[in-house]
């Protein structure tokens, strides 16, 4: 447990990839997008579902230019970061929704990587090896893993095992399986032992840091 969200992402750098759970604004961890901002870093890899659509999300740091890549689904609505994207100075890795997901399984599994249907005859084949299994053409697809996964749950334990809010679950648990450092900010943190066990989602095992914002 950290008490606040700069020293949650103590140890982020310049040049690092981050992936930002979160889907439109359900699940978002706002107090950490805070703290990447104010700590200086620049020049991230961004990995997340869409690339903000208001000043409290990803946004932000798309005005203060400190995102130099962004890998991501849906980026429409994201009027800072379409600019910039047209202006040549933040590029973007477009992959569609399933895949980005099984993508961040790939690479928390220790996966090589594995073959998909999807975008066979797209634009998103562009660049990607080709393999044919039973007459049907797949594209390869590679893991992603991140340095920072930057999270949001419900609440957590104090061991740090995390449930989440419905729906704002969504590509959170996954994440944390794919970066090497993650961190979760929570609405409330519980005596061990209280959550269901059955409702766990997000193991111990796989967070470095958890701080308690505001419920939301």
């Amino acid at each position: 447990m950290v008490d606040d969200a700069g020293s949650a992402i103590s140890g982020l750098q310049d040049g690092h990839t981050v992936m930002v759970g979160g889907f439109g604004g359900a699940g978002l961890p706002r107090r950490l997008i805070e703290a990447v901002l104010a700590s200086g870093v620049r020049d991230l890899t961004v990995i997340s579902n869409n690339a903000g659509s208001s000043g409290v999300d990803l946004s932000a740091w798309f005005e203060a230019k400190i995102v130099r890549k962004i890998v991501c689904s849906y980026p429409r609505g994201a009027t800072t970061f379409a600019e910039q994207y047209r202006a040549g100075t933040v590029e973007l890795e477009l992959v569609p929704q399933g895949t980005l997901v099984e993508r961040i399984r790939a690479g928390g599994a220790g996966l090589g990587g594995f073959l998909s249907p999807v975008g066979v005859g797209t634009q998103f084949e562009s660049g990607k090896q080709k393999i044919e299994v039973g007459g049907i053409t797949y594209l390869l697809e590679v893991p992603l893993k991140a340095d920072f996964a930057l999270l949001r749950g419900r609440a957590a334990d104090t061991m740090g095992n995390v449930v989440y809010n419905k729906t704002a679950r969504n590509h959170q648990a996954v994440m944390a399986t794919a970066a090497d450092t993650v961190v979760v900010e929570v609405g409330e943190i519980v005596a061990a032992g209280s959550l269901d066990p059955e409702a766990i989602i997000t193991p111990c095992i796989f967070l470095d840091r958890v701080f308690m914002a505001e419920r939301t």
